[in-house]
């Protein structure tokens, strides 16, 4: 069966290059080994006025990598506009961070036609099409419109909150309305899912019966897949990065000093001020730690023309400087705050490195950082992962230190008791989360939801269940969703 998959931004096989963005990074392995076609932005621009779209197509793995320069007359409305200050935003419940217009609105419907257009060469009478992220909400509807039949699916890698955050949106109706055109959609999370029934049934009058949407497009199933990784690939990843000069020389550099590191994008939703905060009031209230752990932060830069970014990068930069000042000696710097990015060869001895993963997000569809960073540890001697309860992972590894991003005490806290906790704990710990990852990978993922999709055909609807998990000592328990299919 070929499989279309279509996201904004895609990756290639260069494992010594930073990979921007960690849906690029999670779908790469998956698209890599299924002979998917994945289509995507090239990055550049062009005049298209008139023409139609040309793709370029190279080989990706058993797959191929097709990509496309957008119109340039609506990129930046499409990308920096509508998508990432209007969604983006209210996705992540910041609407006060919402800065549109109806042009950007306009050029944001513009692309995503010219992206359906440019499928059409690869829509198969026995094919599907898979479409990424919020960039294209309404790219089914479109491709519809122009005569597609066979099953369109959609997946969403951001959280989506509740309905009084989602009329914040200007034209949600119409947005939303449009995303019924897909055969199946899929949530990171039970409550992504459970916000979005609540929706269509409040705002568009619809009835949900079971996990089904019926509406003018016809019946449009709801699912959850949480999205995972490639846990062994990326265990071995991080033993062979050991030996990298930039993994040593970090080794090196900290002189028997602990480490906690996070890596995230220069992102408002990733909650990089409380972190920083929280490591200022651990420093504050345990004078003696100083010295003796340096936290580093990899933030990486992105949509730097956006204004709330460019205010968030000077923020957290004074911060930074800030704490440096306040506790620096001439031979130790708290914090090592790196503007750019790394391969993810070198991230995972990174990773492997760290005695602490700080994971901190306010609000996150998944955050796979924090998968990884469980994935590369050192099975003798493994760290401690400091994880948000607002993002999507903490549903699935509830055996790390769950803290409230919100609360910058907690954050001190909880970054006291991972560097003091017992190797036992460590351990213990460590090993109920390899086992929770273990039983997933991006692999399954994958396959889970082009067989749900494949299954529409057959009127399959998805059926939510919960699965025990076993917890850690000390840690709650909890339920990881679980989507199986049952044939009506």
């Amino acid at each position: 069966m070929d499989i279309v998959v279509v996201s904004n931004r895609v990756a290639r096989v260069k494992a010594d290059e930073p990979v921007t963005g960690g849906l690029a990074a999670a779908l790469l392995p998956a698209v890599t080994e299924s002979g998917a076609i994945w289509v995507g932005a090239s990055g550049r621009t062009r005049d298209v006025c008139g023409k139609e779209p040309f793709v370029e197509v190279e080989a990706l793995g058993k797959g191929a990598l097709a990509t496309l320069d957008l119109p340039s007359a609506h990129y930046r409305g499409y990308y920096e506009g509508f998508a990432n200050s209007a969604l983006w935003p209210a996705l992540h419940s910041r609407a006060d961070l919402i800065n549109t217009s109806p042009q950007d609105y306009a050029s944001y419907r513009e692309v995503n036609c010219y992206m359906a257009r440019a499928l059409l060469r690869f829509c198969r009478t026995k094919g599907m099409v898979w479409v990424q992220d919020y960039h294209f909400l309404p790219l089914g509807a479109d491709l519809r419109k122009l005569g597609v039949t066979q099953p369109i699916g959609f997946f969403l890698h951001t959280p989506l909150p509740g309905r009084d955050m989602l009329v914040t949106i200007p034209h949600h109706r119409e947005l939303i309305e449009t995303m019924l055109a897909y055969d199946l959609i899929g949530f990171q999370t039970i409550d992504g899912k459970r916000n979005f029934e609540d929706y269509v049934r409040r705002e568009l009058g619809l009835p949900v019966v079971g996990s089904s949407v019926r509406s003018r497009h016809g019946e449009t199933r709801l699912g959850v897949f949480p999205i995972s990784i490639d846990t062994e690939l990326f265990a071995n990843r991080a033993t062979k990065a050991a030996a990298r000069p930039e993994v040593s020389r970090l080794r090196s550099s900290l002189q028997g000093a602990k480490l906690i590191i996070g890596v995230d994008r220069v992102d408002y939703s990733k909650g990089l001020g409380n972190r920083v905060r929280g490591f200022a009031e651990l420093l504050d209230n345990e004078p003696s730690v100083r010295r003796g752990v340096t936290m580093m932060q990899v933030a990486v830069p992105s949509r730097g023309d956006i204004p709330a970014y460019k205010a968030l990068k000077s923020e957290i930069a004074t911060l930074v400087s800030d704490v440096n000042g306040r506790y620096g000696e001439p031979d130790w710097t708290p914090i090592r705050y790196l503007n750019k990015g790394f391969s993810q060869t070198t991230l995972a001895g990174f990773y492997r490195t760290a005695n602490v993963g700080l994971v901190t997000p306010l609000n996150d569809g998944m955050n796979l950082v924090a998968k990884e960073y469980v994935a590369a540890q050192n099975p003798f001697d493994p760290g401690v992962l400091v994880l948000s309860e607002f993002a999507g992972a903490a549903r699935e590894l509830d055996a790390a230190l769950i803290v409230n991003p919100h609360d910058s005490s907690a954050i001190a806290g909880a970054l006291g008791r991972a560097l003091t906790m017992s190797a036992e704990e460590r351990s213990e710990r460590w090993q109920t989360m390899m086992k929770v990852l273990r039983a997933s990978s991006v692999q399954l993922w994958f396959a889970n939801f082009v067989r749900a999709l494949d299954d529409s055909a057959y009127m399959a609807l998805p059926v939510v269940t919960k699965v025990p998990t076993v917890p850690a000592t000390g840690s709650r328990g909890s339920e990881a969703p679980v989507v199986r299919f049952e044939r009506h």
